[in-house]
């Protein structure tokens, strides 16, 4: 009797986490569609970010941004202050059909642009979505020179 009611709690406890998940919270390790873009410009245009982790090919460079705070307007314009310079750029979600995808869906790419300081335009780029949440978005970038890995992550504040 003791063993049936330890597992119907344990049914009852897993059964409120999975419940409790919502669909409306984002994608993780999922293919990013073009019917997710709504979702992501309503997640990033809402409230101001920070980047939490920046990988550049061979080296983690996060803590050349740490004093940054970047806001996405709905028109495309990026901000980003430190609270004494204040930069401007370009982001924009788009897609493109990749032929190098094994799959028949669209790659969906989160672009950014940043004209000056060297620092930000190391930013600027085509980058794809790996994942995304109403607080985070998880982007990556092979390049096509040497192969390397980039890594960009936003967080909200």
């Amino acid at each position: 009797m003791k063993n049936i009611a330890i597992n119907l709690t344990v049914l009852i406890l897993a059964i409120l986490v999975f419940k409790s998940c919502s669909k409306d919270d984002g994608k993780e390790n999922n293919v990013v569609d073009s019917s997710d873009i709504p979702s992501i410009k309503s997640a990033i245009t809402n409230g101001d970010w920070h980047i939490s982790y920046y990988f550049d090919s061979d080296k983690e460079e996060t803590s050349d941004y740490v004093d940054y705070i970047f806001t996405f307007q709905e028109n495309g314009t990026l901000g980003a202050t430190d609270g004494n310079t204040s930069l401007s750029g370009a982001w924009s979600i788009t897609t493109s059909d990749n032929s190098n995808d094994d799959t028949s869906t669209s790659d969906v790419d989160f672009n950014i642009l940043f004209s000056s300081p060297e620092i930000f335009e190391e930013l600027s780029d085509d980058w794809d979505i790996k994942s995304y949440s109403n607080n985070q978005i998880e982007l990556m970038d092979i390049s096509g020179g040497n192969g390397g890995t980039d890594l960009l992550t936003f967080s909200k504040n």
